[in-house]
């Protein structure tokens, strides 16, 4: 987890996109794209990829990849950058090539863009719901298998953080992690032998849990599924006894409730639907000879 506010979403490495759309692409085409061997060799189209809604651009460099694997020459101009805002109708790449090139990236890189763009739209109005109250929105580990890189990417274009990216990264102890361990305070005892100076945070499901989250000396405490109430009184709690932790609220957190959550006072917010509830933006390509 990254307490830094950041501006801009970092790229990835191009050999993790192009290891995607080359996965994607194999998957699509198979032996052979059939429809678009009807198609004479060596036409030549021009179109657009435009917007049908509103939304927050990201996934460029997994659709160029897409096209330029099909045809290195295939020309793009693209209108946009990822984490741009966009409105109906908008052109945000034109393009030039071999039909068949692009007709057979098509169906992929749309793909891309329409999920990509998904997540980065539904992390900016996250973000925007709890705008001014000094917490911060974070995505979770509960992403599409093989694409987590591109969705964390996408979540970080739409103005939210990113969590833990892997079991790597970071302890995050939860009920059966504890259940197992035999106690909070001998879990975070085992995190700290094993993980010296790895950030360790703790899932409660009580105050009471809080309260043994602190005393072991948790980095961080995750309040799974607390009340408003209950939130509010963690953070109280937390503060009057020096701020040992940074809190974050989860669980079942909408659009409609992230603000309220937000309001309690609580340092992090963390959202699986930013990943999980993914409803693919209406994009479209329109092409013409």
């Amino acid at each position: 987890m990254n307490d830094r506010t950041v501006t801009a979403a970092a790229p990835l490495p191009p050999a993790q996109f192009t290891e995607q759309v080359a996965a994607a692409l194999r998957e699509d085409i198979g032996p052979g794209d059939l429809t678009a061997a009807l198609v004479p060799p060596r036409q030549r189209v021009r179109g657009q990829i435009v917007t049908r809604e509103a939304a927050v651009l990201c996934g460029r460099p997994w659709a160029e990849a897409c096209f330029r694997q099909m045809d290195p020459q295939v020309r793009l101009d693209w209108r946009a950058g990822d984490g741009a805002h966009l409105a109906p109708g908008q052109a945000l790449c034109d393009i030039e090539g071999h039909a068949r090139a692009i007709l057979t990236a098509e169906r992929t890189a749309l793909n891309f863009l329409q999920l990509l763009s998904a997540t980065a739209t539904a992390a900016s109005r996250f973000v925007a719901a709890v705008a001014g109250t000094g917490c911060t929105v974070l995505d979770t580990r509960k992403t599409l298998p093989g694409l987590r890189s591109a969705q964390k990417y996408a979540v970080r274009c739409g103005g939210a953080l990113n969590h833990r990216m892997g079991l790597y990264d970071m302890v995050l102890i939860k009920e059966n992690h504890i259940l197992a361990a035999g106690s909070i305070a001998a879990a975070v005892d085992a995190a700290r032998a094993l993980a010296s100076g790895t950030r360790i945070e703790v899932e409660v499901e009580s105050l009471a849990e809080l309260e043994q989250a602190l005393d072991a000396g948790a980095d961080l405490v995750l309040l799974d599924d607390f009340s408003l109430e209950d939130m509010a009184t963690a953070v109280a709690r937390n503060r009057a006894r020096g701020r040992l932790a940074r809190l974050e609220a989860s669980g079942s957190v909408t659009l409609e409730s992230v603000r309220a959550i937000a309001a309690t006072g609580v340092d992090f917010v963390s959202v699986g639907a930013l990943t999980k509830h993914v409803r693919a933006v209406d994009l479209s390509l329109r092409l013409a000879l």
